[in-house]
């Protein structure tokens, strides 16, 4: 058993006047990840420790957070890939609510942005779903697996310096509906992201794909999505 030093970066905004770090000492055991050990100071040492956290199997993505400098969702990160001494820290660019959980508004908002729905004029079919090809279902593997953990878009250069910028995740899901065979918005969908704040951000450094829990890669995504603008206007 190794006895893990985590270094938690602190701030409840109504005692507090900046983020400050404290220290915890956890006894980490096999197979734990560090959202255990998150359970393990709020449960026995510190219960005003706040942090999101909901499914533990890496699917709804609330426990997004930075660990050891890198962006990672909390309980997929094993414990026994970390050095024995560690800072777990909120996910960058986002307003802090208390402790590790962030302000997703700004999340949220950028997705809404994008119209992120199927978007067609004709009448849902009565007797089945709106069905669509093998060959043009594979063409959205690795646009739709998106879990809105924010991973990426807290990562991003762009997204710290511009917070008008719609962000790698927004993009992404965009590029998701542009290429879906069965939706008919493409245009008013690359409408709402052609501009300074929008697809033009995007200064293809990577770290959204670097940051995705999921192995995306929404700076690919969003390449597409450029060539697509171009191509129609030339």
């Amino acid at each position: 058993m190794t006895t893990y030093r985590i270094t938690i970066l602190r701030f409840n905004p109504e005692q507090d006047q900046e983020p400050h770090p404290e220290t915890y000492s956890v006894e980490g055991q096999e197979g734990w990840t560090v959202l255990d050990a998150l359970h393990q100071i709020k449960w026995f040492q510190d219960g005003t420790l706040t942090f999101r956290r909901s499914c533990r199997h890496g699917i709804c993505g609330s426990c997004a957070m930075t660990i050891a400098g890198l962006n990672a969702l909390a309980c997929e990160t094993q414990l026994q890939t970390l050095p024995a001494e560690f800072a777990v820290e909120p996910l960058r660019g986002l307003k802090v609510i208390k402790d590790l959980a962030v302000d997703l508004e700004p999340i949220y908002q950028a997705l809404y942005a994008i119209k992120p729905y199927l978007i067609t004029d004709q009448p849902p079919p009565t007797d089945a779903e709106r069905l669509q090809s093998l060959e043009d279902r594979k063409k959205l593997d690795g646009l739709y697996e998106c879990i809105l953990c924010a991973c990426c878009t807290s990562s991003c250069p762009s997204f710290w310096a511009d917070k008008n910028f719609l962000g790698p995740h927004a993009l992404l899901k965009a590029d998701r509906f542009v290429q879906d065979s069965r939706d008919q918005g493409a245009d008013e969908r690359l409408a709402a992201i052609d501009h300074r704040h929008g697809l033009w951000r995007c200064h293809t450094i990577f770290n959204c794909a670097e940051a995705c829990p999921k192995t995306l890669n929404p700076t690919s995504a969003i390449s597409h999505l450029k060539r697509t603008i171009i191509k129609a206007k030339f």
